[in-house]
């Protein structure tokens, strides 16, 4: 795995991005000591998606209060009581199950997660996530799971697209997320689009996106 070039270059990436938007560190495979470079840098916010690894990496940054940890990668339901325990924000609930399963967890453990549901605008079997005809017929029960707080959308369109077709991926995301918000569900208030990664977040932020998931770029290349 490649180091980050510099604290100076985490921090530069990070000034490029406009200040209306939320800068994820994507940190999985990323030590901590490296995590802590970001965090001397100006970050705060780190997006893990394994669990075990990210809860040795939270014992060992537990001097760093203000950290804000989100969960972003496939989460199984046997992992859902954990992934509460360790993380503020998780990015990936993909589907109705999961999303029962969580609220009925956050309620015994007097918790209100921070949630987005994961979006499939395009086929992609590589990914996980709603289509977007099953996620609207699934507001109405979406809408009862009252421990969450679902604040956003979060989706990953498929690698092979070109630039012009990633762009309508997240500009379609974005429609999405504002006939949920046309839905007048009380709980159901989509205010963040979770949607760029280093190959295509400044797409993401012209498309609207609220959020990014930057890893690459931040901490260099990992092992597939």
């Amino acid at each position: 795995m490649n180091t980050p070039t510099s604290k100076e270059h985490i921090a530069a990436i990070a000034k490029d991005i406009p200040s209306n938007v939320r800068l994820i560190a994507v940190s999985k495979q990323v030590p901590a000591s490296s995590i802590r470079l970001a965090y001397e840098a100006g970050l705060r916010d780190f997006g893990e998606n394994r669990i075990s690894e990210a809860i040795a990496k939270q014992a060992e940054l537990e001097d760093l209060h203000d950290i804000t940890w989100h969960f972003i990668g496939h989460l199984q339901s046997n992992k859902a009581k954990k992934a509460l325990q360790h993380f503020r924000w998780i990015h990936s609930v993909d589907s109705l199950k999961l999303a029962q399963r969580l609220n009925q967890l956050a309620q015994q453990l007097d918790l209100k997660p921070l949630v987005c549901l994961q979006v499939k605008i395009l086929p992609d079997p590589n990914k996980s996530g709603w289509d977007v005809t099953q996620l609207m017929t699934d507001l109405s029960e979406l809408h009862l799971c009252n421990n969450l707080q679902i604040q956003g959308l979060m989706t990953i369109p498929p690698l092979e697209l070109n630039t012009i077709e990633t762009k309508k991926v997240f500009i379609d995301t974005k429609k999405i997320a504002g006939k949920i918000n046309d839905s007048c569900f009380a709980n159901l208030q989509i205010k963040h689009l979770s949607m760029g990664m280093s190959r295509d977040y400044k797409i993401a932020i012209d498309a609207g996106s609220t959020m990014v998931r930057l890893g690459s770029i931040l901490f260099g290349n990992r092992p597939m």
